[in-house]
């Protein structure tokens, strides 16, 4: 069994867990399915079993691949001390799934700069191994709180209303303008179910994506990429509102589905992916502002 904590170098990090991403995208490539649609819909939110503190960003995505690839269903993941804690143990021959985290230096342990702002805080990145409870044994889920599919529906539409996004139906394709600053969708009835989703579910996830792109606007969260992704800067975009997109729908336990224009984003996304191993932290990270950003305004406006 791997220790809790190892320290790498973050070259080698972010590698490992880029790799490991790249990888289970190639995997899917020929069906233009990503890992976070993966082979369970929707995908369970990762959770930390002993503080119940949901997992952030590119760990929630390293997670959602582990899961996949090894036919996990439960959302619970901890490390192995932290198993132990809740009286559970760790089978014998079980491997862990990477995660990381980034430790805050002391200021012994940062050597101290006279360049640097010395009140700033800095962060280096370790990598952990935690293990999810289909790993374990002696520890009981808590019970599941079912949700109907009307409730579940009712909640995403309320959520959806309540950040005050500008919603206008009757295209045929959906897209954000910037320009008007709006959400253009088909109507809902135009949408169809599949094995894994509702009409209704595959309205909301469409929906989930462009909200995504409305909060990158300027006087939003204000989204921009420089030189660093250059011509690839709309394929980058497009890679946070996916992510973002399916963060927001397992939070809600609604199925996401492959749209339909993936197949034309799939090679530059690997190809961004290859050149940068720290495109998908990024991305993660930007997804996550984003799903925190919704969330708060929803929750404002549900206040007044």
């Amino acid at each position: 069994m791997a220790s809790d904590v190892l320290s790498k170098p973050r070259s080698d990090l972010y590698r490992a867990i880029t790799e490991k991403i790249v990888a289970s995208i190639e995997a899917g490539a020929g069906s233009f399915t990503m890992p976070w649609h993966g082979g369970i819909i929707p995908p369970t939110f990762p959770v930390n079993a002993a503080t119940d503190a949901p997992y952030r960003g590119v760990n929630i995505l390293a997670l959602w691949v582990d899961a996949t690839v090894k036919r996990y269903i439960s959302g619970y993941w901890a490390s192995y001390r932290q198993w132990q804690t809740l009286g559970a143990q760790v089978r014998n021959g079980e491997r862990g799934s990477q995660i990381v985290f980034y430790k805050k230096l002391e200021a012994k342990e940062d050597g101290g700069n006279d360049e640097t702002n010395e009140d700033a805080p800095r962060f280096v990145a370790r990598v952990s191994h935690v293990f999810n409870a289909e790993q374990v044994d002696g520890w009981q889920h808590p019970a599941a709180n079912p949700w109907s599919d009307v409730a579940v529906n009712e909640q995403v539409a309320a959520f959806i209303q309540a950040t005050g996004a500008d919603v206008r139906h009757g295209v045929l394709v959906a897209k954000y303008r910037r320009d008007q600053d709006c959400i253009e969708m088909p109507s809902p009835e135009l949408f169809i179910g599949t094995g894994t989703s509702s009409p209704t579910e595959s309205y909301h996830a469409v929906l989930c994506h462009e909200l995504i792109h409305w909060v990158g606007a300027p006087h939003r969260l204000d989204r921009q990429f420089g030189k660093r992704f250059g011509d690839k800067a709309y394929a980058f975009e497009e890679i946070i509102a996916e992510l973002g997109a399916a963060f927001l729908c397992s939070a809600f336990r609604i199925a996401i589905e492959p749209r339909l224009d993936h197949a034309a984003y799939v090679a530059s996304w690997l190809e961004i992916l290859n050149h940068d191993t720290k495109a998908i932290f990024t991305a993660a990270s930007k997804a996550q502002e984003a799903v925190e950003y919704l969330m708060h305004l929803a929750a404002g406006k549900a206040s007044q």
